[in-house]
């Protein structure tokens, strides 16, 4: 059970606060002498504390965690009770029993839905108005005001938790989505890494086997290779998984170096990489990831090229295929949310001049 509804359980506690006005009520029937007027009104008004003061904290237990079955039926039959105890109590209190409709008003302004509490609470207000002006020997003492006043105000205090349990709500349900944008970022971001990793592994593994008739010194330089690929990445795993992983633009140059030479594509790549600012240099080492990803996985190309300015990031190949999948792939996916949170601009597809494909991201100056 959350704090909120755990408080709200002893909303009885603040309402017995107010229940020293019944001393009027009290004081006249303690007045009277002896006779079954006085004793069933002290009895009517000894129940209508305990039906009071139990109501209240029943209302605080279903209010903010949720209606129950039947409990309007219940409320309404224990507001109709209070009424006919405080009756009760007319023959021994007289006009002072009229106090106990403040209560009544309050309790049906928390517990009763906005639009039959406030007809009632009216009601109650004009029943106590003309109960002081038309009864003989009466006296007004302002119970009509009263009742108005506490009415007003125990709406208001309604008002006022219901806005606080929908504003506890609200930042429960963004905790919650926080959680799983949180592990969607890293689901993607292990999808992107594992995705280019394993591609690595995959050609390398490849080309082991079939170096291992050929040429078994070079077989076991690829098998240490694939060690160090599989290390790195579990290394990378790792780091996402703590939310501590970098990637650098520089690196991924080089890793698409060695990727392409694995998969036996000759490759143009940028030396370096000291033009572009920091801002893009993230975006721009995932733009090359994928973009080399997907030509090792599926272009069939032999030729592939980086080109690589201080506002852009483009990759170029010359093979048949790869434009389906590139272009639904996951991990593309993955780099156009990247391209769009930074407000870049990413196009992906067939190339204009030649057969090929080709990604590219320009970030606006």
């Amino acid at each position: 059970m959350n704090e909120f509804v755990r408080r709200a359980r002893f909303g009885w506690i603040f309402g017995a606060v107010w229940l020293f006005y019944l001393n009027e009520n009290l004081i006249a029937l303690l007045g009277r002498p002896d006779g079954w007027q006085r004793d069933v009104g002290l009895a009517a008004l000894a129940g209508f504390v305990a039906l009071y003061l139990g109501l209240l904290g029943w209302l605080g237990r279903i209010r903010f965690s949720g209606p129950r079955p039947y409990w309007l039926w219940w409320c309404w039959l224990v507001l109709l009770a209070l009424l006919g105890l405080a009756a009760l109590q007319v023959p021994g209190a007289g006009f002072h029993a009229m106090t106990c409709l403040v209560y009544i008003g309050a309790s049906a302004m928390i517990g009763l839905p906005i639009a039959q509490a406030v007809p009632f609470a009216a009601a109650l207000v004009v029943l106590a108005e003309v109960l002081a002006w038309r009864v003989p020997g009466w006296e007004d003492k302002g119970y009509g005001l009263a009742v108005l006043l506490g009415a007003v105000a125990s709406g208001g205090f309604r008002l006022a938790a219901e806005r606080q349990n929908r504003l506890r709500l609200a930042l429960q349900e963004l905790a919650e989505l926080a959680v799983a944008n949180e592990r969607a970022r890293i689901a993607a971001d292990l999808h992107d890494i594992l995705g280019h990793s394993l591609t690595v592994v995959t050609v390398k593994a490849e080309l082991a086997q079939r170096l291992l008739d050929v040429d078994v010194e070079k077989a076991r330089a690829e098998l240490r290779d694939l060690e160090v690929l599989a290390r790195d990445a579990l290394s990378d795993v790792r780091s996402t998984a703590l939310g501590v992983r970098g990637i650098s633009l520089p690196g991924e140059i080089a890793a698409a170096r060695e990727a392409l030479a694995a998969a036996h594509v000759s490759a143009e790549l940028p030396g370096a990489a000291d033009d572009v600012p920091t801002r893009n240099r993230e975006l721009f080492a995932w733009t090359i990831r994928e973009a080399v990803t997907n030509v090792v996985r599926h272009s069939r190309a032999g030729h592939c090229v980086v080109r690589l300015s201080p506002g852009s990031v483009e990759i170029v190949d010359d093979g048949p295929g790869g434009a389906v999948v590139a272009s639904d792939g996951q991990g593309l996916s993955g780099l156009r949310r990247r391209a769009e949170e930074r407000g870049a601009r990413l196009t992906v597809g067939r190339r204009d001049d030649q057969p090929g494909f080709r990604v590219r991201v320009e970030v606006p100056s």
